[in-house]
């Protein structure tokens, strides 16, 4: 039923819980998993535009973090025989919501795993929500993996 499934991955516990359990699908469907990293640029414009300087080792720093991630996550997909398609996108101009989308469709997800927080209330509304913002989206459906209760904690 599943073939490609998108997997976005930014180092966090909360996106190590997405990325097992896309893992354990990828297994069962035999499917491959496109490993999505969003290097959000809008942080560096941000405090550009509130006074500060942005560097290009900042920019080249926050890539290399990027990849890093990625060959992590790869590496473990790989160790659990699943094919992997690892991605990297600089973005400026969209909401990483609009990317992981547009990746999506790139790829032709047939299913996209996002690991969630799972705030609620006012933390929600301050730190935003990127997996609603896929939810609401996607073309694909999309499978939200809340963090561990242990890491939540």
């Amino acid at each position: 039923m599943f073939k490609h499934i998108l997997v976005p991955v930014d180092g966090s516990e909360t996106s190590a819980a997405g990325l097992e359990k896309a893992i354990e699908l990828a297994l069962d469907q035999k499917a491959t998993l496109h490993l999505l990293h969003v290097v959000d640029e809008t942080v560096l414009t941000q405090s550009v535009i509130a006074g500060g300087y942005m560097s290009e080792d900042v920019l080249e720093s926050f890539i290399a973090g990027g990849r890093s991630i990625l060959d992590a996550a790869a590496a473990r997909v790989r160790l659990r025989g699943v094919t992997v398609n690892p991605i990297l996108v600089e973005d400026i101009a969209e909401t990483v919501a609009d990317v992981i989308v547009s990746q999506a469709r790139k790829v032709s997800a047939d299913l996209i795993v996002i690991g969630t927080h799972g705030r609620r209330g006012v933390r929600r509304l301050v730190l935003g929500s990127d997996a609603e913002g896929v939810v609401r989206l996607a073309d694909a459906p999309v499978m939200l993996v809340r963090q561990p209760e242990v890491a939540r904690a």
